[in-house]
Formats: structure tokens, sequence, C-alpha cells
């Protein structure tokens, strides 16, 4: 029997909905419907780059335009509905995902002691049991508070002192929680004092947390690959994905697809009969141009991007500046269901900064697109609490 055949504007489209982007993202934006679109997109990255606003505030921002930073902060630290912790890196979490991190915590926790000490500075196992008992009988800390003999001027990223180390490490491992931060920093607190015991204290088998991630993962992605399944919370081994798959396609609960991508050439995928029971319902796209983080969850995995978008992105900020193609730090711009360019800007004090837009090809630039772009950099000060924005007199390029 052959398989069905998913068009590339279908699949473009069916990834977009399913990550909130296909329709306009007008309403309000409040604690409960914040918690909504979390758990709608299963996590937000948590990055420190702040060129302009951060990854996460960017990714709420762009799904729900009066988004506002201190909404998420109160959603971690004072409602206690959302956790950081890792999926692909660092990210905010909807909390009734808390149980199945427990898989997480025991993989996470066998890796760092088989690498880490060739990693790390020596002396961080020994600081475990400290860190631990200065926080049981002191209260949260951040990594200013503990070490205090330690020597903690850092020549690197992964040059922590070991008490930051041993705070990571309870931290990835589940002993301790992200309670708050300040500024950007992190402050732990033991895991039961930050957790709701409801969630704290589940329990689920290996096998049921591999169903759920699987699971929840495709239900999020639309389509994909084993792998592509596997990758979105980094929960599953990619052998543990494959024997799903098998297993999920054997009992009918999933369907292999043929899905075209932005070449016109075919990959073998997977989805359920539901999803493509969407197809033909799925609204036509809103017309607003959007800027993304280069953390957005459609575009994070960037292989999967380019077969779908045909949009090829890297991030350029460990590369020197003569060699760059396009910028330090560029922002991905949507509009309808294609990736149309990317723009330079930066928040400079209370300035905005729009250095170049970079249109992708066969995309041209007229006056309703050039107006939409206009709008959405207006918005997205507002966000960045800029109170001017200033165009570079070529910002507009010519295509690459």
């Amino acid at each position: 029997m052959a398989r069905p055949l998913i068009t590339n504007r279908q699949a473009r489209r069916l990834f977009l909905d399913r990550h909130r982007l296909l329709r306009p993202g007008a309403g309000p934006c409040r604690l409960d419907d914040l918690e909504e679109i979390l758990h709608d997109l299963g996590f937000v990255q948590v990055d420190s780059v702040n060129t302009l606003a951060r990854a996460h505030d960017l990714i709420l921002w762009s799904r729900r335009g009066q988004y506002r930073p201190r909404t998420l902060q109160t959603l971690v630290s004072q409602r206690r509905s959302a956790f950081e912790h890792w999926t692909h890196d660092a990210a905010v979490i909807p909390m009734p995902f808390y149980p199945m991190w427990r898989l997480k915590f025991e993989r996470d926790e066998a890796r760092m002691r088989r690498r880490w000490p060739a990693w790390q500075r020596e002396g961080w196992h020994d600081e475990l049991d400290t860190v631990l008992r200065h926080i049981a009988d002191h209260g949260p800390a951040s990594s200013l508070d503990v070490g205090g003999d330690e020597k903690k001027n850092s020549s690197g990223w992964w040059d922590w002192h070991p008490s930051k180390t041993a705070l990571e490490f309870l931290w990835r491992s589940g002993r301790l929680a992200v309670c708050h931060r300040q500024g950007f920093r992190k402050h732990y607190d033991l895991a039961e004092r930050v957790i709701p015991p409801e969630y704290l204290n589940q329990r689920r088998t290996d096998s049921e947390i591999v169903d759920w991630a699987m699971s929840a993962a495709l239900d999020r992605l639309g389509f994909g690959t084993s792998g592509e399944l596997a990758a979105f919370f980094e929960i599953v081994t990619r052998d543990e994905a494959k024997a799903w798959c098998a297993g999920a396609l054997s009992d009918g609960r999933i369907v292999e697809v043929d899905l075209e991508l932005a070449d016109g050439s075919t990959r073998r995928s997977v989805t359920t009969e539901a999803l493509l029971d969407t197809l033909p319902d799925l609204p036509e796209p809103s017309g607003r141009v959007r800027l993304l983080s280069p953390f957005d969850p459609v575009l994070r995995d960037r292989a999967r991007a380019e077969r779908l978008f045909g949009f090829h992105y890297r991030i350029e900020i460990f590369v020197p500046e003569e060699k760059r193609r396009y910028g330090y730090y560029v922002f991905p711009i949507l509009q309808g269901d294609r990736v149309i360019g990317r723009l330079d800007a930066r928040r400079a004090g209370r300035v905005l900064e729009v250095r170049a837009f970079w249109p992708e090809s066969g995309v041209r630039i007229g006056k309703a697109r050039a107006q939409g772009l206009a709008t959405e950099i207006e918005r997205v000060a507002r966000l960045a609490g800029s109170e001017t924005t200033e165009f570079a007199a070529d910002w507009l390029r010519a295509q690459t």
C-alpha cells in the first residue's frame, strides 16, 4: 500500500500550527495563557545572549504579542507551574512534565560522572555534600554563595570553580532545582522546597516515560523520524526511539508517510491518523511578518528547518567578524509559511539599531512586505525597551 503524501506546503503549515505560528497570535498573555502556550510548545530554550531580548522572551513574544518577561518569571519562581532544566539545552518546562524528567536526571548523572572528571577542575565531587548541607541549612544559593575560598575567576564557559560545578551537578541530577533567577543568575534550592509534592512524588516507569516523550514530541512536531522525535526532549535514546516507532507502527498508533521537502524530494516520516485528518482544515497562514529567536523551536533543529523551509541558518557568534556572512546574531524573519529573510538588529541603550535585512532568494520586498517588516521591528522595540529605532542607510540588502 502506498504511503500517504504530505506536500511541502501542508508540512510547513502543520509544523507551524503545532508551534503556534500559523495564526495571528493576538490576545492577552496572562499567567493562564502563558501556561497554555508553554504546554503546547513543550518547552522554551533559555539563552543568555541579549542583543535584543533573551531567546525565551522572543520565543513567547512571537506567539503572543502582549507577552512580557515578568510573566514567565512568575510561573517559575512564584506560581511553580514551570521548572528549569535541560532538553537539548537549558529550558523552561511545564511543571506537569517534571515526573518524566526523572529518567533524564538518572541518565544525565551517569553521563556527568563519566565525563566531568576529565572536563572540570578537580575537587568538585568532594563539594557535593558541602553544597547540599549549605543549601539545606541556609536556603537558596547561587554560585556566588558557595565555595568561599575557591578561585572564581573563570577563563572559559566550562571553567567553573568546584562548588559551582557541584551546584550544576546536583541540579542536573535532580537533587536541586532552580527556585528563581536574579538578573540571569540561577539560584538553587532543594528540589523538595521548589517542586510541588504532587509532581515531586509522582513515579513513572522508564517505558512509560519513553512512551510519553515520543508521543508528546510527535504531537508537537506533527511528523518526524524516530531521531527527530528522540531529539525533541532529549530524554529517549535513539535505539529506544526506533523500537518505539516499530511498536507504535505495529499497533496502529502511528502511520508512515512520505514528506515532501523544500527541494521536491521526499523523506519517510511518521505521524498519526488524527494529525493527518487536520491537514484539510488548517487555516491560511497569518500574513504577519514575525521576528524569531535563533533558538525558536521551529528552527533549533537546523537540518530539519532547512529540509522543510529551504532555509540555511547558522549562528555566527563564534565566527571572526571579518568572516561572517551576515552578522553576530541575526534573527530569522517568518511571513506566512515561509522564512523570508534575516535581520541584523541590536539594542544599544534606548536605541534599536537596525543594521541590515537580507531577503531570501526569490523573496521580493514590495511596499506591503516592507511595511510589515517595519511594523514588526517597532513591535519588538517595545519588548526590548527601546525608545527610538534607527535604520542604517543601507539596511535593506540585496539577495545573497
